[in-house]
């Protein structure tokens, strides 16, 4: 694929977005790139600066420094109404005193469209998000997940190019917010449009991504697929954020060959150099557990957690106490052996 079939694929283009209030930087030189069709996910922690990166693309916030390019069109000075873009917030902003038709076909009206038009519109976008027949509900009677398609329903109707997406599922309960999060995900690969949502849920943008943006102090620490940043943190504000991980210490004695705990592990690791300091990660789910003898490692049981479909067990050794997740319970004050395979241990730069 050349650059330029490459460049036609992204839809928005940042380049060295800054942002700051009051002489604090917020975002510190963000470049990144979105394309066309693609659900991405802003994840980071509160005040990360994601909600902030957000509003500059919807044109809520104009950036200190940096360009926002849509479609290969500097659009910053561009107000929101003039971008192909439309905004769900968390709080819905959904219109009391307006039915649910009179809701979705606000901006519509603004655009003064043909009655029926307007009507057929309504009509098909409330079957997209499966409330068909709600036409002349009051927003009111409606449950949380109920308002939240309204809103969404809203928003689509005007036929963005992008939808932004802020923390829309952070009012719901859990139950009813992992239904939602399918839900989304199904409506973004039926319209196929570009989707970029805010969350600071690790599972939630997991679930829901093909591509995933991880923020932490203004800055963007990696992007990839869920599957890649999950197995291949890059940093171990990463691997600590996506996931629980064991993080420890280590020597990269050569390429595959990397040493920690007093332990020389074969890894699937390379290009660190020779006797490197390192860092290792090792996710709970990939400790085997196994008796004292055959162990890699060896520790005593702290303590045991039921979750429901896997122990969550604290195991102590000389240096360092382990986070293993394992359908199998060792018993508290037991001693236990670890087995780590090659390809899950996981090499990173020492912070």
């Amino acid at each position: 694929m050349t650059d330029k079939t490459i460049e036609k694929d992204y839809i928005i283009d940042l380049k060295n977005i800054c942002k700051s209030f009051d002489d604090t930087y917020v975002l510190n030189g963000i470049s990144m790139y979105i394309r066309r069709n693609e659900f991405l996910t802003l994840l980071g922690p509160s005040g990360c600066g994601k909600t902030t990166l957000l509003r500059i693309i919807g044109g809520f916030e104009q950036p200190s420094g940096g360009e926002v390019y849509f479609e290969g069109e500097n659009i910053a000075s561009l107000p929101p109404y003039k971008r192909k873009i439309n905004t769900v917030f968390q709080k819905y902003a959904l219109f009391p005193h307006m039915n649910v038709e009179e809701n979705i076909a606000f901006g519509l009206h603004i655009k003064k469209l043909d009655k029926k038009l307007i009507r057929k519109k309504v009509s098909e976008i409330l079957e997209l998000v499966d409330l068909q027949g709600f036409e002349k509900r009051s927003v009111d009677s409606l449950s949380g997940g109920q308002q939240q398609r309204i809103a969404i329903a809203r928003a689509l109707v005007n036929e963005p190019e992008v939808l932004l997406l802020d923390e829309p599922l952070g009012a719901l309960d859990l139950k009813l917010r992992k239904g939602m999060q399918l839900e989304l995900k199904k409506i973004q690969q039926k319209i196929g449009i570009t989707f970029i949502y805010v969350t600071h849920d690790q599972e939630e943008a997991l679930t829901m991504s093909d591509t995933i943006a991880i923020m932490h102090e203004g800055k963007i620490q990696q992007i990839g697929t869920p599957v890649d940043i999950y197995n291949e943190p890059k940093n171990a504000f990463v691997a600590d954020f996506i996931g629980e991980s064991n993080i420890l210490s280590g020597m990269m004695l050569r390429d595959y060959l990397v040493e920690f705990q007093g332990v020389v592990f074969p890894c699937v690791d390379r290009g660190f150099g020779e006797n490197t300091p390192v860092d290792v990660v090792v996710r709970p789910e990939d400790v085997q557990l196994v008796s004292e003898k055959e162990g890699m490692l060896s520790g005593r049981v702290e303590s045991v957690t039921f979750k429901g479909v896997h122990y969550e067990m604290m195991i102590r050794t000389d240096a360092f106490v382990w986070t293993v997740h394992s359908t199998l319970m060792s018993k508290v004050g037991e001693i236990t052996g670890m087995v780590i395979q090659p390809e899950d241990i996981h090499i990173m730069k020492r912070r």
